[in-house]
């Protein structure tokens, strides 16, 4: 089945997106109650517009083995400081745990060992940063939905919290949040492999 992208549709998705862009990072207007209501109708016209433009389409092309980029910069710090990164690396990680915890009937708690015994997938993707650059490689992991289908999500649960140990400012860690569609997506994976 075709899904044909008319111009009003375009129009009213751009309208939406515009609009939510214009809210985004007003992390002051966002704690006035009276502009709540407004910035949270924006982020869900945008979501919703990304939804319907998206339903029949997956998230990421993949590509050929060919296609790796031959740099790929690391993404955020490649030694974070910290008293807590640096005692897991002297001991090459063995006690670093996976933990899925929060709106869950089975808390998770897992090492790398015990994730990579689970179901893989291992695809060639483009690695989109935030930062502004790209570059492909090759991911093999865990689907995280496999993950989240062992922990058993409450009902109520909307959005996946992942925290890594990079460390922004003195005890404030860097972490991203992603809806459930996405999580869910085959293509979502708790990556621990790159490039072979």
């Amino acid at each position: 089945m075709s899904r044909t992208i008319t111009r009003r549709g375009l129009l009213t998705a751009g309208a939406a997106a515009a609009g939510s862009t214009l809210f985004a990072g007003c992390d002051r207007l966002y704690e006035g109650l009276s502009m709540r209501p407004l910035l949270d109708f924006g982020q869900l016209t945008s979501l919703r517009a990304h939804r319907v433009l998206l339903a029949a389409q997956p998230l990421a092309r993949e590509y050929t083995l060919a296609d790796i980029s031959p740099d790929f910069p690391p993404n955020g710090t490649e030694m974070p400081n910290g008293a807590s990164y640096f005692e897991l690396m002297i001991s090459q990680f063995a006690n670093w745990r996976f933990k899925v915890d929060g709106l869950v009937r089975n808390e998770l708690s897992l090492s790398l060992d015990e994730i990579k015994k689970l179901p893989a997938r291992t695809q060639v993707t483009q690695h989109s940063c935030d930062e502004g650059w790209s570059a492909i490689g090759q991911w093999t992991g865990v689907p995280l939905g496999h993950l989240l289908g062992m922990a058993g999500l409450a009902p109520e649960a909307r959005y996946i919290v992942l925290h890594c140990l990079d460390e922004m400012e003195q005890g404030a860690f860097y972490y991203e949040s992603i809806d459930l569609f996405d999580a869910f997506h085959p293509q979502t994976i708790l990556a621990y492999g790159m490039n072979g």
